[in-house]
């Protein structure tokens, strides 16, 4: 009887544990949803009330012919391109804070204080040129599948956008994927054999950087960083704005998780900032799975995790929630 007592307690404790981050879960995706639905909603009614037609449509139909319904340039154009720019244009931004120092607007925001002020620049050319090279030699080229099996589903291509409904649906599936995919290859990698000789490159930086985000082994490169980026729209067979939009998104909100820096109005980047400094914690993007795994545990007992929230103001959350002072030895 003891036994099934217990067995029903630890049964019960798990149910509420799954619930609690179903609840959280649930509570991240409509909060962001109505957010970007509402902003995205408001930039397209004003748009098509300056062009008196629908906007995205006859902007993506004068590229398509533009492009002379070439698929493989448009999906090169569309996958590579617009995800590199926008990777490093943001990058290019956080870059000049790094290196200068400046401007202190960014820099009065760092999360590990004292650490890359300034960075190292050999460490950083190190870090860029390997960014580079998993770009170019690991990302792109794993389009060439992609491209073929887009193009079996038949509508990636085409001439009519989805509608922007079924994309917030779209993106919702990408993230749950992500989600998935990134922590158990992510938590994988942190298997001692696989840490050593695959992992331990990209923990380098216990300070990350925005580029250090793509500063990874090649292997790890492709099995934590692309494909679970990757799978969803090839299970869903998107359109390749919808491709292009997610990678884009994807290449920025990482590059924002390992920036340092805790900017206004952006998501937290304390949560994996964490894992930079400890190794062991906080695996995943959202932290669902780290909490039903209990993989985040030392986290929340930290002020990391009660300055990780989207900051509202423009005071810095290492001044209004500062490290609690260390004891005298």
């Amino acid at each position: 009887q003891d036994t099934a007592a217990r067995a029903y307690s630890c049964w019960f404790s798990q149910g509420e544990k799954l619930w609690d981050a179903l609840r959280i879960s649930a509570y991240v995706y409509s909060t962001g949803l109505l957010m970007f639905t509402a902003l995205v909603n408001s930039v397209s009614w004003f748009m098509q009330k300056i062009t008196l037609g629908n906007f995205w449509q006859t902007a993506w139909l004068e590229f398509y012919n533009h492009m002379e319904g070439d698929e493989w340039a448009i999906f090169l154009f569309g996958a590579a391109l617009v995800p590199a720019l926008a990777f490093w244009g943001f990058n290019g931004i956080l870059l000049v804070a790094d290196i200068t120092g400046k401007p202190t607007f960014i820099t009065r925001y760092r999360i590990q204080l004292g650490k890359n002020d300034p960075v190292d620049r050999k460490k950083l050319w190190k870090a860029i040129y390997t960014a580079l090279g998993n770009q170019f030699f690991v990302s792109f080229p794993m389009l060439v599948p992609m491209f073929y099996i887009m193009k079996s589903w038949g509508n990636t291509f085409s001439e009519e956008l989805p509608t922007f409904q079924w994309f917030l649906v779209e993106l919702s599936i990408f993230t749950v994927i992500e989600e998935i995919l990134f922590y158990y290859t992510h938590r994988l990698a942190h298997h001692p054999v696989l840490y050593k000789y695959i992992h331990k490159k990209h923990h380098e930086w216990t300070a990350p950087i925005g580029v250090v985000s793509i500063y990874a082994h090649p292997i790890e490169h492709i099995v934590s960083n692309t494909l679970p980026v990757m799978t969803g729209p090839m299970i869903m067979g998107s359109h390749i704005v919808s491709i292009s939009a997610w990678f884009s998104i994807a290449l920025v909100t990482t590059s924002i998780s390992h920036c340092g820096y805790h900017l206004p109005f952006l998501p937290s980047p304390e949560f994996h900032d964490f894992h930079h400094l400890k190794f062991n914690q906080c695996y995943g993007v959202l932290g669902v799975l780290d909490y039903l795994h209990g993989t985040d545990r030392v986290f929340r007992q930290t002020k990391a995790f009660e300055r990780h929230k989207v900051l509202l103001g423009l005071t810095p959350l290492s001044e209004s929630i500062p490290e609690a002072p260390k004891k005298a030895e």
